[in-house]
C-alpha cells in the first residue's frame, strides 16, 4: 500500500478511516507506513471482542449478506444496514461483487480482536478519534481503547451505533471528517458527548 501511494506521488496522509471491518488492515498500516499522517478515525466497534468460535460462526452469515447486496441489486440494504439510500446502494453491490469467502474469512479470523492494541506513537494518539455508538454493546469496549490510547478522543454517538451515522447521513459524516482534518476536533454535533 505504502509503495502504491508513493508511486502516485503522495507525501503525507491527512485523514486515514478505517470501516466496518478495516481496523487491522488500518492498525497494520499506521504502525508499518513512513509516510506523516495528520488523523485517523475508527469505528469504535471494530474494537469489540468477539471470540474466534464467534467469529467462525458469523463469516457465512455475514458472506452472505454482503454478497445478497449484489445478487439484489441493492435490494436487502435496508434489511441489512436499516437503509435505503439509493445513492450508497453501488458502493455496497460493488463491494458484494468484489467480495471473495476467503478474503472476507481472513480479514474477520485474522483481526484486532483477542490480541494487544498494536503501540501508536503518542503524537499520532493525540489526533486519532475513535467514534463508539451509545446503542451498542460494542460501547462497553470503549475503556479498554481508552487505556490503550490514552491520548486519543472518544466521542460517543448517542442514539446510534457504530456505522449508523455513517449510512444514515453520508454527507455528514463525510463532513464530521473534512472538520476533523480540517480543525483536528470534532464538529458540534447535537448527538455526540465526550
Amino acid at each position: 500500500m505504502e509503495a502504491y501511494l508513493k508511486s502516485q506521488g503522495v507525501e503525507h496522509l491527512e485523514l486515514v478511516v478505517a470501516s466496518s471491518i478495516g481496523a487491522d488492515l488500518a492498525m497494520a498500516f499506521l504502525t508499518g507506513t513512513k509516510l506523516p499522517i495528520g488523523h485517523a478515525f475508527f469505528d469504535g466497534g471494530q474494537f469489540a471482542q468477539i471470540a474466534k468460535g464467534t467469529r467462525r460462526i458469523m463469516t457465512p452469515f455475514l458472506y452472505f449478506a454482503i454478497k445478497s447486496l449484489y445478487w439484489s441489486k441493492g435490494g436487502t440494504l435496508k434489511k441489512i444496514l436499516w437503509c435505503d439510500d439509493d445513492s450508497i446502494k453501488p458502493y455496497f453491490i460493488a463491494a458484494g461483487e468484489n467480495l471473495t469467502y476467503t478474503n472476507l474469512r481472513r480479514q474477520i479470523l485474522d483481526s484486532l480482536e483477542d490480541k494487544p492494541f498494536p503501540c501508536l506513537a503518542e503524537e499520532l494518539q493525540k489526533h486519532m478519534y475513535f467514534e463508539f455508538g451509545s446503542i451498542e454493546d460494542h460501547c462497553k469496549y470503549r475503556q479498554a481503547v481508552m487505556e490503550a490510547y490514552p491520548c486519543g478522543h472518544y466521542p460517543v454517538f448517542e442514539g446510534y451505533d457504530h456505522m449508523q451515522y455513517q449510512i444514515r447521513d453520508p454527507q455528514g459524516f463525510a463532513e464530521m471528517l473534512t472538520y476533523i482534518a480540517a480543525h483536528d476536533d470534532m464538529p458540534k454535533l447535537p448527538f455526540i458527548r465526550k
